[in-house]
């Protein structure tokens, strides 16, 4: 049990801050949130939710008084203005754990590698990203490894996919609230691609967090998670909703270069297409080396849970 330990989650209503804050409060911690409105309907009782900003920097600082760790798990919402505001959102992260003398964690992605690293990420291997958003990325993880006075814990995933899930593939491939008629799969029905099950997640930060005397003071880790194609998901998306007729259809690429200068959204997501002309995995054999396992939901549960959470099952 951790009831003398203390997190600030930095984006608890969003899936990443949600399912690491679940996993904490599952072993004791005591979770605090910041959160624009604190008295709105619907969060979670058992979090102590504070108001506030997380682009001011003293309201980042109150709410983090007297934590072991913070949780940055916010980014800027919509993919808008993040060449503006990711790296300052992360400095008063920053500012605050190291007031508290607190470890700050940061969910990673793939964004931060280029075509030279593929197919399978190890941690050490080049960043050398093609992409605005993989620059930023790798900024971001440059100001931790800088920041000698803090410790950090960075946890690189695949794509997020879960019932708490935002702005994700696995939402761009069905449709939220209706039925499922088809997935849209943004490579060729062969290619491997990594996934990132966000309960899984959650469940993995809470480990590495409990073994706090034996992580560096930057550590860096990758979750497998699940490294499957477009037929494999397909087959585990007919057993969810029971209709064996589904297809497997090629996402519209065409459409984020039509619309990409009018949505804000599809830009971003034209932006990240190299990450499917190639098969992408990440190894977590260092990960498996800390903690004897890799948390790890079946695909088949994991996709249910996934579509009932999109509201797409009955």
């Amino acid at each position: 049990m951790n009831a003398s330990k203390t997190a600030l989650i930095l984006g608890a209503t969003g899936g990443a801050g949600g399912e690491i804050a679940a996993a904490l409060l599952r072993r004791g911690w005591t979770v605090r949130a910041l959160v624009r409105n604190a008295v709105r309907p619907g969060l979670d009782p058992r979090i102590d939710w504070r108001t506030g900003d997380a682009l001011q920097a003293g309201d980042v600082l109150q709410a983090a008084a007297g934590v072991d760790v913070l949780v940055h798990a916010v980014n800027p919402p919509g993919y808008r203005d993040w060449d503006t505001l990711a790296l300052p959102m992360l400095d008063n992260s920053l500012a605050a754990a190291r007031a508290n003398g607190a470890r700050l964690v940061l969910p990673g992605s793939i964004y931060n590698y280029g075509p030279d690293a593929f197919p399978l990420l190890a941690e050490d291997d080049p960043q050398r990203p093609l992409t605005r958003k993989g620059a930023i990325r790798v900024a971001m993880e440059r100001r931790l490894a800088e920041a000698t006075d803090v410790r950090s814990l960075i946890l690189r995933c695949g794509d997020f996919f879960g019932p708490g899930a935002r702005n994700n593939w696995f939402a761009e491939m069905i449709k939220p609230g209706r039925p499922v008629r088809s997935l849209l799969y943004p490579a060729r029905h062969d290619l491997g691609h990594a996934w990132a099950y966000l309960p899984d997640v959650g469940e993995t930060v809470a480990r590495l967090l409990e073994r706090e005397g034996e992580l560096e003071r930057f550590a860096r880790y990758h979750f497998a998670g699940h490294y499957v194609d477009g037929d494999a998901l397909l087959a585990a998306t007919r057993r969810a909703t029971g209709n064996p007729a589904l297809r497997l259809r090629a996402f519209p690429w065409w459409l984020t270069w039509l619309a990409g200068p009018f949505v804000v959204l599809l830009r971003e997501v034209r932006e990240m297409r190299h990450l499917w002309r190639e098969p992408l995995q990440l190894d977590n054999r260092k990960l498996l080396a800390r903690l004897g396992e890799e948390p790890h939901t079946p695909l088949d549960q994991a996709v249910a849970a996934t579509l009932r959470g999109f509201g797409c099952l009955p």
